[in-house]
């Protein structure tokens, strides 16, 4: 059943022939007794869709009264590879809201966390999670993001986590042109930048709009809206407004670069890699694939199998699929 969180370009498809008790019973055997048969959670966890994981999990009680999978999960594995296999049987609408509920918790604000998530999900999706936070807390998710965050960053990720982006798919092209004279004349053109200016434009246009507003701006500035954006600003804000830029020509790109960045310098960001290997893994993994190697001339895989190791990089390995 396809909903707002599967695709068509996905590298975990349902499995045909599927049995939820059958794999309730594997999952319970692999982790009874001593030792636990990683492989087969790998296996059965990867190769299943979330749909079908929430019916092993509910299964799963059955078999084993007094016990979830999430517990016994926890409770055999350790470490990152504990994570990721929580984060596969976790329904992605509450996987996202717990993302969203870590970035805000503790000692500052992780806004990259919050940057990803809203500047990649669709207005649906956004008004999931803010459905599912309040469930969860008891509290409006705009409301503590209003506490946790600051000064313009924090208009614009409120804007964003309204999920009111306008979805309109006819593109204007007079307002295309006079918003990108509006940008140009807010930034490039005068001496300090208007930043509210960005923030209403980029927050609030729908992604064809923009498109075509990022060809007229080049038109007019003779740069583009990102280098502007990376020359006029910094901090969290440009951080955000560069996000949707590069979301509006192209999600699974920009997707592609954070997991780059996860895995590339001093040690790896394995919460960014569960984070977007999950969540995308039913949406659009293969184009993130494509976009990877294209960016950087060697395959996803290949980026996790030198990076991770063991049967954490063996999960991630196989959630990612084929090695091209």
């Amino acid at each position: 059943m396809a909903t707002s969180w599967t695709g068509e370009r996905g590298s975990i498809k349902p499995k045909a022939d599927f049995n939820a008790k059958d794999d309730a019973v594997a999952l319970r055997k692999a982790m009874k007794g001593l030792g636990t048969n990683e492989k087969t959670l790998i296996d059965v966890l990867t190769q299943r869709s979330s749909g079908q994981r929430q019916l092993i999990c509910k299964a799963y009680q059955e078999e084993a009264p007094g016990k979830t999978l999430v517990e016994d999960l926890e409770g055999d594995n350790y470490g990152h590879f504990e994570d990721l296999l929580v984060a596969l049987v976790t329904p992605p609408v509450i996987y996202d809201c717990q993302e969203v509920t870590k970035a805000m918790k503790g000692v500052g604000t992780k806004d990259s966390v919050l940057i990803e998530i809203f500047a990649t999900r669709s207005n649906k999706q956004i008004k999931e999670i803010s459905d599912a936070y309040l469930k969860q807390t008891e509290k409006k998710l705009t409301l503590d993001l209003k506490k946790e965050t600051s000064g313009e960053f924090a208009k614009a990720i409120l804007i964003l986590a309204e999920g009111k982006r306008d979805e309109n798919t006819h593109v204007d092209a007079a307002k295309a042109k006079e918003d990108a004279k509006t940008l140009y004349n807010a930034g490039e053109k005068k001496w300090g930048t208007d930043e509210s200016k960005f923030i209403d434009i980029l927050c609030q246009r729908s992604i064809p709009q923009l498109r075509q507003t990022l060809v007229e701006y080049k038109t007019i500035s003779g740069k583009s809206l990102q280098e502007s954006i990376e020359g006029e600003m910094s901090g969290d804000l440009e951080e955000l407004l560069v996000a949707i830029v590069k979301c509006v020509k192209n999600v699974p790109a920009y997707l592609a670069e954070r997991l780059h960045q996860g895995m590339k310098g001093g040690g790896t960001d394995e919460c960014t890699l569960n984070r977007i290997m999950v969540s995308r893994s039913e949406i659009d993994m293969l184009d993130i694939r494509a976009e990877f190697k294209k960016l950087y001339s060697y395959s996803l895989h290949s980026a996790i199998e030198s990076d991770t190791s063991d049967f954490y990089g063996d999960c991630l390995k196989k959630i990612c699929g084929g090695d091209d």
